[in-house]
Order: structure tokens, then C-alpha cells, then sequence
């Protein structure tokens, strides 16, 4: 039997690529320098709103914020698919870094990145595997809890 494509286990996963986030402020969501896409952080939004806000543990349950880092993967990949025309342009994943909203003594970051890591291996399998900074940070535009952001490596 054929491997699945990453769009193939994207849908097997019963993930839809939403249409891709809008830039809130003056950047673009990709770009693309040769074989590699840089991709802009991107927020855990839904329909177009933060799912929650404020930092974590205090007003985000460690549990809700993995959750949203995972769905900044999708907003990713949506960017992508937008840029590339196909995610399945995508030979590997070569950086992700995970910055979260963080009380003071929260250091709990890690486990909230596993949420992104973890959907992109699912996706990408092995080529899914990736160098990772997991940072606290005291906030992130508009109060997300969550920001990620990526470097892939692209077919030409």
C-alpha cells in the first residue's frame, strides 16, 4: 500500500485547512527563499477569533494551550497550501519556534509545544520531526496565549 500523502493524513486526521489567516499587522504570512518557506507565527485562531486569551496557567488552562498550539499548525499549513498550492510540497519541517503567554514561574512551555510538534509528525511522519524553541513570553499580539512559527523545507 502507497504511503499517504500529508494532505491525505491531514484529511484522515478529519483536519479541513480553513482559509488562510489574514496578516494582522505589516508582514507577509509566507516566504519562500529557494527550497525553504518560512512561515509567519501564526495565532490559534478559529472562524476568524482567539478560541481564549491572557497568559497561561492564569487565565488558559496548560491543557487549552497545547490544544491552540496545535491549531496554529493548521493555520500554518493553511498559509501554506495558499502559497504552495499544495502542502504536499513539503519535504520536511526544519524549525518550530512556540512562544506562550506565561505567568511568572510558569514553566510548563515545553508540554504546550508538544501540542504543534506532535500534530506535524501525525502530517508529515518522520520528515515531520523538527528543532524546537519552546519560550515564555509576558504576552503575545492581541493577548493570544499561543504564537508559532515555522521553517519548512519545500520542493522546488
Amino acid at each position: 500500500m502507497p504511503e499517504q500523502s500529508p494532505s491525505q493524513r491531514l484529511s484522515a486526521l478529519g483536519i479541513s485547512l480553513p482559509d488562510a489567516p489574514k496578516p494582522v499587522a505589516s508582514y507577509i504570512p509566507v516566504r519562500v527563499c529557494g527550497n525553504m518557506a518560512f512561515v509567519s507565527g501564526q495565532l490559534p485562531f478559529e472562524s476568524g477569533k482567539l478560541p481564549a486569551e491572557g497568559t497561561v496557567p492564569g487565565s488558559v488552562t496548560p491543557e487549552a494551550a497545547k490544544a491552540m498550539a496545535r491549531r496554529c499548525v493548521v493555520n500554518a499549513l493553511a498559509c501554506l497550501h495558499q502559497a504552495l498550492g499544495s502542502i504536499d510540497r513539503v519535504r520536511g519541517v526544519v524549525k518550530v519556534g512556540v512562544f506562550v503567554a506565561s505567568d511568572t514561574g510558569f514553566g510548563g512551555q515545553p508540554g504546550i509545544a508538544n501540542g504543534a510538534s506532535d500534530l506535524l509528525v501525525e502530517v508529515f511522519g518522520e520528515a515531520g520531526r523538527h528543532a524546537r524553541a519552546a519560550v515564555g513570553v509576558p504576552a503575545l499580539p492581541l493577548n493570544a496565549p499561543v504564537e508559532v512559527e515555522f521553517v519548512f523545507e519545500i520542493e522546488p
